[in-house]
Parts: structure tokens; C-alpha cells; sequence
């Protein structure tokens, strides 16, 4: 009963973390459901009366953006199912996957954006002077989509969710493209139409390059990357203060979504008893599921022999 109360107590420390995970994911991608209907509406159709192509591909923007919360409330929904056979771990992973298809989701906006610009750019004697509307528009979705960031950051920080750190950021883009438009459109009303496809262009090379960022390190993350070294030497700590370890060596991590899984051997005085040593090895299970953000911890458990004894090789008995 003993070695089944210490798992079952990291089980279920494991549980409530990703319960209030769950619910800090999708608190934060509802409220950023919200803020991209209103603004993608407003800029797209305040761009096509205000004749304006930066601010319509700022609103397409802001479309794709509701499509990346969709994809992080299907993986978050995903992602909480219950271990099976077929995936005995969890599904985790489905969290890497839809970082994944961000990444692509924004590279393939991104290019969109690029050949719309160089269509423009290349017939610049038909470019309309836009409206004055159109730059509120640009900097009033610049401040809202900044304070989205901050807010989403936020969360995700503080459920160490890589996930919600690539919707953030993907606001933060936005934020960004928002920027560049109002720059464009202050050019376009100055006298200088072609800065509103300009405008266009840049705001879809930042949205390719954050894509291919996003998409590379996903899947980096499929391919069992390992936790950083910070983490991982913070996991060798907690071992390596358990009571009755001795030593730890081949301590090994790989990502699941955002937890971690951990393979270590541990060091434990050889001439103490397999159920002292699996009391050990249980004890230690338990601190590192608790301290860290580690979905489980396979250990294995190594004689240590102390210097001071003396261990001389045992004789055999005399033959008859």
C-alpha cells in the first residue's frame, strides 16, 4: 500500500496541473476568439470602403488568428484525454502538432500576403489614395492587439503552456503587422500611395518568418527534443536530494506537449534491501513530478558501494 499511495499522490498532483492548464488555455484563447471576430470585421470591411490593402491584409491577419484559436482549442481538447493503449503516455503530443500547424497556417497567410503586395506594387499608377478612417482603424487594433499579447503571455507563462506562448506571439505579430500598416497608411494619406502595399509586404514577410519559427520548432518538439539544460539540471537536483540517493547519472528528457518525460538512473547503497531501494526510487518519482512539469519518471535503481567499507570479491566455496 505504501509504494501505490506515493504514485497515486504525484498522479494526481499531475492531474490537477493539467486540469488548470486546460482551464487557463481556454479562458485565454476564448477572449482572443473575441477581440479577433470584432477587429478582423472591422478591418476588412473598413479597409475595402477605405480603399486600403494594408489594413484588409491586417484584417486576413486576424482572420487566420481565429482559425489558430480553433486549432488550440481542438488540442487542448485532445491533449486532455486520458491515457490508452494506443497512447500510454497521453495525447499530449497533439499540442506539438497544432504548434505545427500554426507555423503553417501563418507561412501560407504570409505568402498571401506577399504575392497580393507584389501584385500592387507592380501597377503603382493604380494605387487609390486611401481614407483617414483607415489609419484609427490600424491604430486602435495596434493597442488592442498589444494588450491581447500582454494578457495571453501572461498565461501562458504561468501554465508553461509553448502552445499558448505561439498564439501569443502570434498576437504579438499582429500587433506588429498593425504597426507597419498605420505606417504605411500616415505615407499613403502624406501623398505617397505606394507605402500602403508596402506596408502590405512587410507585414507578410513578418508573418512567413514567425510561420517557419513556429513550424521548425514543433517539429523539433515531435522529434522527442529534449527539455533545456536549466530543466534538466533542476530534475538532476531534485534527485540528487532525495534522501537515500546516492549519485545520479543518464539522466535523460523528451517533450510530450508541454510536459516532459524522464528517464534517470539513480544510485542507491547497495547493501540496503530491493524494497529500501524501491522506497528510494518511489520517493524520488514523487518530488520530481511534483517540483517540475514531468508527465513521468521512469527510474533505475544502481548499486552504490561505499568508499569505506570494504568490498572484497566473495570467495567461493571449496569444492568436495
Amino acid at each position: 500500500m505504501q509504494y501505490k499511495n506515493h504514485d497515486d499522490d504525484a498522479d494526481e498532483h499531475a492531474l490537477y496541473t493539467s486540469v488548470e492548464r486546460a482551464k487557463a488555455a481556454s479562458r485565454s484563447t476564448w477572449v482572443s476568439v473575441g477581440v479577433n471576430l470584432v477587429l478582423s470585421t472591422l478591418q476588412i470591411v473598413v479597409g475595402l470602403l477605405a480603399k486600403s490593402q494594408g489594413l484588409v491584409a491586417d484584417g486576413l491577419h486576424s482572420l487566420a488568428d481565429l482559425v489558430s484559436d480553433a486549432v488550440v482549442l481542438v488540442a487542448g481538447h485532445q491533449a486532455r484525454k486520458a491515457a490508452d493503449d494506443d497512447h500510454p503516455y497521453g495525447h499530449q503530443r497533439f499540442e506539438n502538432a497544432a504548434s505545427m500547424v500554426l507555423g503553417v497556417l501563418l507561412l501560407v497567410v504570409g505568402a498571401g500576403m506577399l504575392v497580393s503586395a507584389f501584385e500592387k506594387l507592380h501597377n503603382p499608377d493604380s494605387l487609390p489614395a486611401v481614407h483617414a478612417v483607415a489609419l484609427w482603424v490600424a491604430l486602435g487594433t495596434l493597442v488592442a492587439k498589444e494588450l491581447l499579447f500582454r494578457y495571453m503571455l501572461a498565461v501562458a507563462k504561468q501554465v508553461k503552456s509553448s502552445l499558448l506562448v505561439a498564439n501569443a506571439w502570434y498576437a504579438r505579430s499582429d500587433a506588429a503587422s498593425s504597426l507597419v500598416v498605420a505606417l504605411g497608411l500616415v505615407g499613403n494619406l502624406a501623398g505617397y500611395p505606394i507605402l500602403d502595399p508596402i506596408a502590405a509586404l512587410i507585414v507578410g514577410l513578418m508573418v512567413a518568418k514567425m510561420g517557419i519559427e513556429f513550424g521548425w520548432s514543433a517539429l523539433h518538439d515531435l522529434m522527442d527534443r529534449a527539455a533545456d539544460d536549466e530543466e534538466v539540471q533542476a530534475i538532476r537536483q531534485t534527485l540528487i536530494e532525495t534522501p537515500g540517493v546516492a549519485g545520479v547519472h543518464d539522466v535523460r528528457t523528451r517533450k510530450m506537449g508541454d510536459m516532459i518525460v524522464v528517464d534517470a538512473h539513480i544510485e542507491v547503497d547497495a547493501a540496503i534491501t530491493v524494497e529500501q531501494g524501491h522506497d528510494i526510487a518511489v520517493a524520488a518519482r514523487q518530488r520530481v513530478m511534483q517540483r517540475h512539469r514531468v508527465l513521468n519518471l521512469m527510474t533505475h535503481v544502481d548499486p552504490w558501494h561505499r568508499p569505506d567499507l570494504d568490498h572484497a570479491p566473495v570467495k567461493s566455496a571449496p569444492q568436495a
